[in-house]
């Protein structure tokens, strides 16, 4: 693993990386076990990435914990879900605090049970003057409902003159976002096998690498991590540009 480690470019890491972390459920299906199960395994890759993330030096990581969709799941997974977070909080408040690493969430908070809500706040607030990397959680989040929600706050703000409809460029799409504080995605990685976006970052993954792999996410570890960022490295990013202009 540190072979692989060894290789990466340090200079040419992704700033902000997204994950779609997919294939619990399955994982656990295929050795006789309760979806439950597999959601345990899957919060414990969820510290080995975190903390592959943070030795690289990625600065800002983003993973899709709970879509709004994910509400339409059975009633009992979606509440053994939930108390798997708020465990996982408590746990990992003091691997957040040891490695320097902010806490943030995005999506409809509002929709999550009280006790979840408190206990996101207590750990956000204990690690908000932590700078080495942004861990941003999604959870009860939708990209098209970020988006309408952005349309309609831009809107309000036209029809009361307090900007105009010129004014309104990217930057300002940017700033009514759930993610304004953070840069646009660089890499965007699914396991499972799954080739698709599923709601996620719409607007933020416009120009992002996607990297797919048959990995379910319980097994997706710090080596198949090191995998992606290399992948992502011997990739030309052009932005629209051809390869003699950026050159």
């Amino acid at each position: 693993m540190d072979k692989i480690k060894d290789v990466i470019d340090k200079e040419r890491l992704p700033k902000h990386i997204a994950i779609i972390m997919d294939g619990n459920g399955r994982w656990a299906k295929q050795r006789g076990k309760l979806r439950v199960f597999g959601h345990e395994k899957g919060a414990v890759a969820v510290r080995q990435i975190v903390e592959g993330c943070a030795e690289l030096g990625v600065e800002n990581l983003t993973l899709y914990a709970f879509s709004t969709e994910n509400w339409n799941r059975p009633r009992l997974e979606v509440e053994t879900l939930m108390k798997l977070l708020i465990t996982s909080l408590r746990k990992e408040l003091k691997t957040l605090t040891d490695n320097n690493i902010r806490l943030q969430a995005i999506g409809r908070m509002e929709l999550l049970p009280a006790t979840v809500s408190k206990k996101l706040e207590t750990v956000i607030e204990k690690t908000k003057n932590n700078n080495r990397m942004t861990l941003t959680l999604a959870l009860s989040y939708g990209s098209r409902e970020e988006l309408k929600n952005a349309v309609q706050a831009i809107s309000f703000k036209v029809k009361n003159n307090i900007i105009s409809a010129e004014d309104i460029d990217e930057s300002v799409i940017n700033e009514h976002l759930y993610t304004q504080n953070l840069p646009d995605v660089d890499l965007l990685i699914r396991t499972s096998g799954e080739v698709r976006v599923s709601n996620f970052l719409l607007w933020q993954i416009a120009y992002a690498e996607l990297y797919f792999t048959e990995t379910l996410w319980p097994d997706f570890n710090k080596e198949k991590l090191y995998e992606a960022i290399l992948n992502y490295q011997n990739r030309e990013r052009r932005f629209g540009k051809t390869s003699e202009q950026l050159n």
